[in-house]
């Protein structure tokens, strides 16, 4: 089985302000505004949610395709995937655009300052889900709007069965919208407060839209998280982190789990158990697409976070 996933490539720079905004941005200046911070850490990732999650599906041993389009500097991107045996056969160019990027600004109290240059990200409707053959299911996440809507359509129309994760794409759309994607995926995934959001603009609560797909899943950082499926609520417990480092990437690193266990028909208690375990390891790492494990030791970390043999 193969997955097709649609989403964003995207490069994070992230820069380390040593002080506090808050010394340096006078409130009653605020509408002239006009500052400078001297950032002596940088550092860029690789990321964007097609790529995490291609990169973690990857590492579970399940074959997953991203579908994204990228810029003219997206070469040391492309070398990075070619390093980990990621396909780049759903990729499209677009000439005279950047790769989709994030500049990050974080001072000594965790606040940040971010700015988003979607670039690329805009054409994702380019890319079309007829494009590649042997794909039995699909995942729409956050990217270009357009890309969005027309992906989530190709999968219904194909008769394939896909995730839909609106994530921080979730302003983008109305509640016709979101219902119209509803009608189309198969699941559902979100976080808490996503899962407030989609509340809100449907009109339904999270357990009547369970109703209308074969599950909707939750995820509530520390909590854990919980599966709607078939009239039942499923409590998936955390699996504890060595140490948290870094939680870029954890929501992607858990529907990778997910893709992991709908591809190989394995149930809602252990797929949700496998994506818990996903977002423990990535959030130990900085950066989405840092860390790696062997099926040895993903199993051990299985039996120790849960108790019983994956």
């Amino acid at each position: 089985m193969s997955a097709l996933i649609c989403g964003s490539m995207a490069y994070d720079t992230i820069m380390v302000f040593h002080d506090r905004f808050k010394n340096h941005i006078l409130p009653e200046q605020v509408h002239i505004l006009n500052v400078s911070f001297l950032v002596p850490e940088m550092r860029r990732n690789f990321g964007g949610c097609a790529g995490n999650i291609a990169y973690n599906l990857k590492l579970l041993g399940g074959e997953g395709l991203a579908m994204a389009t990228v810029g003219e500097d997206f070469a040391p991107y492309a070398r990075w995937m070619d390093e980990q045996g990621l396909s780049r056969a759903g990729l499209r160019e677009v000439p005279g655009e950047f790769t989709a990027q994030a500049f990050i600004t974080t001072d000594q109290d965790d606040n940040q300052i971010t700015a988003f240059h979607p670039g690329a990200m805009n054409h994702s409707h380019l890319n079309r889900v007829s494009d590649h053959s042997g794909v039995s299911i699909g995942i729409v996440s956050p990217d270009g709007r357009q890309g969005m809507i027309e992906h989530a359509e190709q999968f219904a129309e194909a008769g394939i069965p896909f995730i839909f994760d609106p994530g921080q794409g979730m302003p983008m759309f109305d509640g016709e919208d979101l219902m119209r994607f509803v009608g189309q995926a198969t699941w559902l995934a979100f976080n808490d407060y996503e899962a407030r959001l989609m509340e809100e603009r449907t009109g339904l609560s999270i357990e009547r839209l369970a109703e209308r797909v074969e599950a909707v899943i939750v995820t509530l950082g520390g909590k854990g998280s919980v599966i709607h499926t078939g009239g039942r609520v499923i409590e998936i417990p955390l699996a504890k982190a060595r140490e948290v480092v870094d939680p870029t990437g954890c929501g992607d690193a858990y529907r990778a789990g997910l893709l992991y266990g709908l591809m190989n028909g394995l149930d809602w208690e252990l797929t949700g158990r496998i994506a818990s375990l996903m977002g423990a390891i990535k959030i130990e790492s900085r950066g989405p697409q840092n860390h790696s494990f062997s099926g040895e030791e993903f199993a051990a970390r299985f039996r120790e976070s849960f108790g019983f043999d994956l």
